[in-house]
C-alpha cells in the first residue's frame, strides 16, 4: 500500500469530514491536536510519508491485508468478523462494586489484566463531565473510575501514542471499532521500521453503531438541563429507542431519533459494529442490561478470559440462540448499509490516483452488498 503524509490526510480525511477524532494522529508529532472532539493540523508538515496517514482508520484501509495478518485469511465479510466463540458475561465476585455500564465485563477484564501483569498499562476513556478524556491507567484500582460509557467520539488513541512514548511495553486498550482498526494498522508496522516492536498486549473492542459529535452534543444537552449536574448517560439496548441522562437520582429521557441528528456522517461509512480486529469484543446483551455479550476472537483473548473466569473476575455463560441471531442480523445490516454508501461515494477500491477509504476483494464487496 502506498503511504502518504499529513497533507494528504488533511485533504482526504479532515477537510472532507471523514475524521472521527479517534486520536491516532495525536501525540505522534507537534502538528496534530484534538480539542473537544475536533482534530486539527496546527502547523504545516512536509513529510511525504507519515504515521498519521498510515494509522488513520479512514483512508486506504486494506481489510484483506489486515485479516491475513491477524487471522491468516483474506477478509471474508461475515457479520461479526472472525471469532472463536461467543458468550454472555458479567463482572465476577472478585471485582469491586462500581457504577458499571451493563455487566461490567470490560472493567473486570482490564482490572484482571493489570492486577496479574498481563499488561503494564491500560488505555481507557475517562470523562470530564460529559467530555470523554483519554487516560493511561497503571493501577488496577483506578480502572473502575472509567467504567461508564461515553457516547461522544473520543481521541482515545492519543493516550495509546503517549503510552508508547512513555515506553510501556504491554499495553491494554479499550477501543471502539474505528479505533481498533487503527490499532491493527499500527501493529502491522506500515512504515517498516527496523526497530519496531509491538507494544499492544490486549485489545478489547466495544460494540458501536455510531458516536456523537461532542461539539453538537454539548449545546444540545445544555438547552435541556444543567450540563454540570449530569452524573451518567446511558442508552438501553433495543427496543428502548431512548437516551437516559441522569442527574443523581433524577433523569430525563431523550428520543434516539433526536440524538442521531448529532452523529457525524463519517459513522455512516463504518462497516464494523463489533470491533472485528480486537482480541475480545464486548457489548450490551439485548434484553439483559445487566449482562454483556463477549466475542472471543484470538488465542490471546481466550487465555485472558479463561484465567479471568478461574480467578472469579468474570462470569461466563452460554448465549441464547435468539440473541446470537439478532446480533448477526444487526452486524450484517450495518456492514451492508455502510459498504453500499461507501461504494456509491467512490470510497471503495478507488483506481488511479484516487484514494479509498476501504480496499477489499471485489467479490467480497459484491457478497456483502448484494
Amino acid at each position: 500500500m502506498k503511504i502518504f503524509g499529513p497533507n494528504e490526510l488533511l485533504e482526504e480525511v479532515i477537510n472532507k469530514d471523514l475524521c472521527i477524532g479517534c486520536g491516532a494522529c495525536i501525540h505522534l508529532c507537534p502538528y496534530f491536536r484534538s480539542y473537544k472532539g475536533k482534530t486539527a493540523m496546527l502547523f504545516p508538515c512536509t513529510l511525504e510519508e507519515g504515521r498519521c496517514f498510515a494509522h488513520c482508520p479512514k483512508i486506504e484501509v486494506n481489510l484483506d491485508e489486515l485479516s491475513q495478518q491477524y487471522f491468516g485469511r483474506p477478509y471474508e465479510g461475515g457479520p461479526l468478523g472472525n471469532y472463536l466463540s461467543i458468550h454472555t458475561s458479567k463482572a465476577g465476585p472478585k471485582v469491586k462494586k462500581a457504577s458499571f455500564q451493563a455487566g461490567g465485563t470490560v472493567s473486570a477484564l482490564m482490572c484482571f489484566a493489570l492486577a496479574k501483569g498481563h499488561i503494564d498499562a491500560a488505555v481507557l476513556t475517562d470523562k470530564d463531565g460529559i467530555l470523554p478524556v483519554p487516560r493511561v491507567i497503571t493501577d488496577a484500582d483506578d480502572v473502575l473510575q472509567c467504567s461508564s460509557s461515553k457516547y461522544a467520539a473520543s481521541p482515545t488513541l492519543s493516550a495509546l501514542n503517549q503510552a508508547m512514548t512513555d515506553e510501556y511495553t504491554k499495553i491494554g486498550v479499550v477501543a471502539t471499532p474505528c479505533q481498533v482498526l487503527s490499532i491493527a494498522q499500527m501493529r502491522m508496522n506500515p512504515l517498516e521500521k527496523e526497530d519496531f516492536t509491538d507494544p499492544v498486549a490486549l485489545v478489547v473492542g466495544l460494540f458501536c453503531t455510531w458516536a456523537i459529535d461532542f461539539r453538537a452534543f454539548a449545546p444540545f444537552i445544555s438547552e435541556r438541563i444543567d450540563i454540570t449536574a449530569i452524573t451518567k448517560v446511558d442508552i438501553p439496548p433495543p427496543p428502548s429507542e431512548i437516551m437516559e441522562v441522569f442527574m443523581g437520582d433524577d433523569k430525563i429521557e431523550i428520543p434516539l431519533n433526536e440524538i442521531r441528528e448529532l452523529v457525524p456522517d463519517t459513522c455512516s461509512y463504518c462497516i464494523d459494529m463489533t470491533s472485528e480486529f480486537s482480541d475480545l469484543s464486548i457489548g450490551v446483551l439485548e434484553g439483559r442490561p445487566d449482562m454483556n455479550t463477549i466475542i472471543i476472537r484470538t488465542e490471546r483473548g481466550q487465555k485472558i478470559v479463561n484465567e479471568a473466569v478461574q480467578e472469579e473476575y468474570i462470569v461466563l455463560e452460554d448465549i441464547l440462540e435468539e440473541n446470537l441471531e439478532h446480533l448477526m442480523w444487526a452486524g450484517g445490516n450495518k456492514k451492508k448499509r455502510a459498504l453500499v454508501k461507501a461504494k456509491e461515494e467512490g470510497l471503495v477500491n478507488a483506481e488511479g490516483d484516487k484514494k479509498s477509504y476501504l480496499r477489499l476483494q471485489s467479490n467480497t464487496v459484491d457478497e456483502i452488498t448484494g
